[in-house]
């Protein structure tokens, strides 16, 4: 009867907060955006692999097979396909993005650039192939190729905050929810993401990339939580979460070390944290139960005031992602 109890208070409390949160009625339905790249048709009637079927090891092979013209001429003719094939050399991959975006992201080089939905874009900051550290952060809701300002503004703080040591990606690479709706209380989106999260990590790893720190911020936490198991990283540090589908570190199944913060002004502190019926993301990973390293963020503001100049928790990602923790 107790564990009745439980179940059922667990479903009252997602069912107010879903019937009592205005935010819940902003969000809109997205459907996520998956598969191989805008332009593989051509792609494949050309006779080249498979990027569905290919994994990025191999699409790494591939092109260690190729000379210099004809990895040019690919890059031309199929902009869409090599810009986004995870593995790809990297100044490669800049190069067809560069055709594409047109300058779009300013400073920015574009390692990723998916046109198709909302649009998906990962943007580096520094020397990605040299770095001794490379950090990759992840968005919560509302981030898409439109509206990235709010994540490369992250990214080029923490850049800035490693004295431009480490190379940052700004990765906006999946599907986010719009919005507080139905899509960000469920995993559905996250789900979809952690496949393309988990591939991006494969392809640094193939082209030889330094192992990253993943910051995965808000939603963004629960795509790293479903990821974990599989992600190719050093660190896993979230802020500002709402869970990562898992009751402690030990169900996340990674060999990264996890690390969690959270402001004492952030709004995300009034979302339950529970799961019941697909609804809501488990466990707060700022809980001491949880068994995540704290980061001090005491004088950060908000949801996402995290990489402020001067705050702790930005001093605290710095150490962290030039390994200077321990």
């Amino acid at each position: 009867m107790r564990r009745i109890s439980r179940t059922l208070t667990t479903a009252a409390v997602v069912a107010g907060v879903i019937a009592g949160t205005a935010g819940w009625a902003s969000g809109s339905g997205q459907e996520a955006v998956t598969g191989a790249p805008a332009g593989t048709a051509a792609w494949l009637a050309a006779g080249l692999p498979d990027p569905g079927r290919t994994d990025p090891a191999g699409v790494a092979r591939f092109f260690a097979g190729l000379g210099p013209v004809r990895r040019e001429e690919l890059a031309r003719t199929h902009p869409t396909v090599v810009g986004n094939l995870d593995g790809a050399p990297l100044e490669l991959r800049y190069e067809a993005n560069a055709r594409s975006v047109r300058g779009q992201f300013g400073g920015a080089r574009v390692l990723a650039h998916d046109p198709r939905g909302r649009g998906q874009v990962a943007l580096v900051y520094g020397d990605l192939a040299r770095a001794e550290h490379v950090a990759v952060i992840v968005p919560g809701s509302d981030v898409d190729a439109e509206h990235v300002k709010p994540l490369a503004d992250m990214a080029g703080e923490l850049q800035r905050a490693t004295g431009g040591r480490t190379a940052v990606v700004a990765w906006a690479g999946y599907t986010t929810p719009v919005g507080v709706g139905l899509d960000a209380a469920t995993g559905r989106l996250a789900e979809a993401g952690a496949e393309r999260l988990t591939r991006f990590t494969e392809g640094l790893a193939a082209v030889g990339t330094a192992e990253p720190s993943l910051f995965c911020h808000s939603y963004g936490s629960v795509v790293c939580g479903l990821a974990a198991h599989r992600l190719k990283a050093k660190d896993l540090v979230v802020f500002g979460s709402p869970g990562m589908r898992a009751e402690n570190v030990s169900e996340l199944g990674t060999s990264a070390r996890v690390w969690a913060a959270k402001d004492p002004t952030d709004w995300i502190d009034r979302v339950p944290n529970v799961e019941f019926a697909g609804l809501g993301h488990g466990a707060d990973p700022t809980d001491p139960a949880f068994g995540a390293r704290r980061i001090p963020a005491g004088d950060a503001a908000g949801h996402g005031g995290y990489f402020a100049p001067g705050t702790s928790s930005l001093r605290a990602f710095a150490r962290i992602a030039e390994g200077d923790v321990r």
